[in-house]
């Protein structure tokens, strides 16, 4: 029901800006948030935002470079990416909240609803 879109190809140091809209039902009353997984890894908490849209949460590697937001006219999450570096590469997913449990987030299971993943790939 979430459609991940916007990656791509870059060279370290550049940008790329990640969007996230859903298939059916808007989800602008959610929490929402972005995770990626890398060859090889689990998959990690990248950032989060409460459904009022006035908290954000990032893991400490992306806090600085990358923003998250959301468009509630387009219905869209947006994850700004800045200075891009090799170890940002991976495929990037984002969830939504719909049980709104908590504005603080950290983790997958805090999050119930799950859309297809965007390659990001960042050469040095």
């Amino acid at each position: 029901q979430l459609q991940a879109s916007g990656g791509g190809s870059v060279q370290t140091g550049g940008s790329l800006r990640l969007a996230c809209e859903p298939s059916k039902r808007p989800f602008n009353n959610y929490g929402m948030g972005w995770f990626r997984q890398a060859v090889g890894k689990e998959r990690e908490f990248v950032a989060g935002l409460n459904w009022l849209g006035t908290r954000t949460d990032y893991a400490d590697s992306v806090k600085g470079r990358f923003t998250i937001s959301r468009d509630n006219a387009k219905s869209v999450v947006y994850l700004q990416m800045n200075t891009l570096r090799p170890g940002d590469t991976a495929v990037y997913y984002c969830a939504a909240d719909t049980r709104r449990l908590t504005e603080n987030y950290y983790k997958e299971a805090q999050f119930n609803y799950w859309g297809q993943g965007t390659l990001v790939t960042v050469s040095s």
